[in-house]
């Protein structure tokens, strides 16, 4: 069944009946679209919200959860960093005694993390209905984890929430929710992180000003580039690429401001790039932060997936360091070009390529995807 929700407002029956829903988190991106929903969901209904660990340091994880005025979480499984079958083995044995304990309406994913993958096995096997959060992304790259994550979590799940068409087009052709016998419904909601950058901008733009002025830049005056996905930071031939390309692009009068990902510095560390004192490595920051130098670069270089969309619900150009892209409509409306790693195909990339001359069509939904999410699930229970 596909359901297309993304143009209509939600409404609320007062006498609607109370979901108990178990949350699972672990990486950044996931902290920022969990923060919406949250807020919705507790208006009305229960909430357990579990931390697997996955992203632990403060840079990475504490600051998202103040920022964000997301609840503590009622677990925290520390799992830590590991390969990804120490990782989510870790998150599978910890989880099952404590769904079994905590006896949810609903599991609910977001992603497609080592956290995702995780909590959609053990809810499976426990019959536990899941809800799937950004439901339906395909980069068609299976080498790509992440890309096995979302295949595996959107097979498992109940309740498909799709950010754009695209998404519902992608489960419709791969027979999700068509399958006699098996309870799925998938339904465009429009994207979280939509939600989030509309609910949070006021927020930081209270703040830009003296943030960008404590790195020395100005407003359109320095390009951002984040660099985390493993494909890149594990292979060091893509990395040193990459730093090269980084180094030659920036320059005084346009710097690059670069926060890195532990992961990345750690990798950086063992290359022999020569550094340039236009390319400014800092730590990893808050979302408001991050926000802010987003909004404010001219050209964003990245490999993140939640980094291209920011990048095109602000409206700047982004390169993306990704030979694909589960976000195409990024593409497709010419906000975003797929540049991949080689050095001189992203050196001539950010200097030829501007914004285009009309605003990004409005592709994500409405910025109430967190409260049809919650209606659809009181309704499905």
């Amino acid at each position: 069944m596909l359901y297309n929700y993304a143009s209509s407002q939600p409404t609320f029956d007062s006498e609607g009946v109370c979901v108990k829903v178990l949350t699972i988190v672990g990486a950044r991106p996931q902290f920022i679209k969990a923060a919406p929903v949250s807020r919705a969901l507790r208006q009305r209904h229960t909430e357990v919200l579990v931390h697997t660990g996955q992203h632990y340091d403060d840079n990475m994880s504490g600051v998202f959860f103040r920022e964000l005025a997301i609840p503590p979480p009622d677990y925290n499984l520390e799992v830590g960093s590991g390969g990804h079958g120490v990782q989510t083995g870790a998150m599978l044995a910890k989880l099952e005694p404590l769904m079994l304990q905590e006896r949810p309406d609903w599991m609910l994913i977001y992603g497609d993390t080592n956290s995702t993958l995780a909590g959609a096995l053990a809810a499976s096997k426990l019959h536990i209905p899941i809800a799937h959060v950004e439901a339906g992304l395909r980069s068609f790259d299976r080498r790509m984890p992440e890309e096995v994550n979302r295949l595996v979590a959107d097979q498992l799940s109940s309740l498909l929430f799709c950010p754009t068409q695209t998404a519902m087009q992608n489960l419709e052709r791969e027979g999700i929710g068509a399958s006699p016998g098996v309870r799925q419904a998938a339904h465009n909601v429009g994207d979280v992180m939509y939600d989030a950058v509309i609910f949070n901008q006021r927020l930081a733009a209270e703040r830009a000003a003296g943030y960008l002025a404590s790195l020395g830049v100005q407003a359109g005056g320095y390009l951002l580039a984040t660099v985390h996905r493993a494909s890149n930071t594990d292979d060091p031939a893509k990395l040193g690429a990459i730093a090269a390309a980084f180094g030659q692009i920036a320059s005084p009068e346009l710097p690059i401001i670069f926060p890195v990902h532990p992961r990345t510095r750690k990798m950086l560390a063992g290359l022999d790039v020569t550094a340039s004192p236009a390319l400014k490595l800092i730590e990893p920051v808050g979302y408001l932060d991050m926000l802010n130098l987003e909004q404010h670069a001219k050209l964003i270089l990245t490999d993140s997936g939640g980094v291209q969309k920011e990048a095109y619900f602000l409206a700047v150009p982004c390169l993306t360091l990704r030979d694909e892209t589960e976000w195409v409509e990024t593409v497709q409306s010419g906000w975003n070009r797929l540049v991949g790693t080689d050095t001189a195909a992203i050196v001539a990339a950010a200097r030829d390529f501007g914004a285009p001359a009309s605003q990004p069509p409005p592709l994500f939904g409405d910025g109430h995807a967190s409260e049809k999410i919650v209606r659809i699930m009181e309704e499905s229970i």
